[in-house]
């Protein structure tokens, strides 16, 4: 299936510090390209991949789980370890629990973490219905473009196929297990006004992890998808700052760097 316009993946080849962005369950690298590309123009190497299944049609997601998300994104940190000398992994929603997951598992490999409104918890009789309604009902109404901003708008499915929720589910149950592995420094943006994630999956990600330097910055004018919303520019100046602190060698001038 074609990819939809505006979902593609996004790379840009900068300077030795790379960063990866992870986009969120049923959305595109859309939601996240105006992030990726803040993060370029400072000359930073950028990778903004396209999880299997997603940016094409609901159908493709249904036969696509958790393993085939996490083996895209864990594919393309691999290939930024290769030529950076630092690392960041950085995700929206279901993509701060795939930054995790990546943090947790490649430990000193990643300099550090921004997640923006992570899940962690599939919430509410949804959860307990999923191992049995998937077989029933193939979706369920879609959760994109929970924005403020008006005329914003997320690309992503209208629909949310049940068989790969049921995936989600049980990755955030991995990546929850996890959450003590996770050492690095630590930056957490999140909406007070969020329809998709609650407040509580925050809180319990900032319970957990065992990050001694974590920054919690708390975002009033946005929902769900903060980086489409009021608030983006504040996210990409604190991430840019948070990457700059860790990695001193971003913004310097030099042979590699784009722009």
């Amino acid at each position: 299936m074609p990819v939809l316009p505006g979902a593609e993946p996004y790379r840009h080849e900068g300077g030795e510090v790379g960063v990866l962005l992870c986009h969120g369950f049923t959305g595109s690298p859309q939601s996240l390209r105006p992030w990726a590309e803040y993060l370029a123009e400072r000359g930073l190497t950028v990778s903004l991949p396209l999880l299997p299944g997603h940016g094409t049609r609901w159908q493709d997601m249904q036969v696509t789980g958790w393993q085939d998300w996490y083996a895209e994104v864990d594919r393309a940190l691999r290939e930024l370890l290769e030529r950076c000398a630092q690392v960041f992994v950085l995700g929206l929603s279901m993509g701060g629990a795939l930054a995790l997951r990546l943090a947790a598992k490649h430990g000193g490999e990643v300099t550090g973490v921004v997640v923006v409104n992570p899940g962690i918890k599939v919430h509410g009789a949804a959860a307990y219905a999923l191992p049995v309604i998937r077989h029933l009902v193939p979706t369920t109404k879609g959760l994109t473009s929970d924005i403020a901003k008006e005329g914003a708008r997320e690309l992503g499915y209208d629909r949310v196929p049940l068989h790969a929720a049921y995936s989600l589910r049980n990755f955030f149950r991995l990546v929850d297990t996890d959450l003590p592995q996770v050492t690095q420094p630590l930056l957490l943006l999140h909406s007070s006004r969020d329809h998709v994630v609650p407040p509580a999956d925050s809180a319990r990600i900032l319970s957990r992890v065992s990050s001694v330097d974590i920054r919690e910055v708390l975002l009033e004018q946005s929902y769900h998808v903060a980086t489409l919303d009021h608030d983006a520019e504040r996210i990409f100046e604190e991430s840019h700052a948070f990457i700059g602190r860790l990695a001193p060698s971003v913004g310097k001038k030099g042979s590699t760097t784009g722009g």
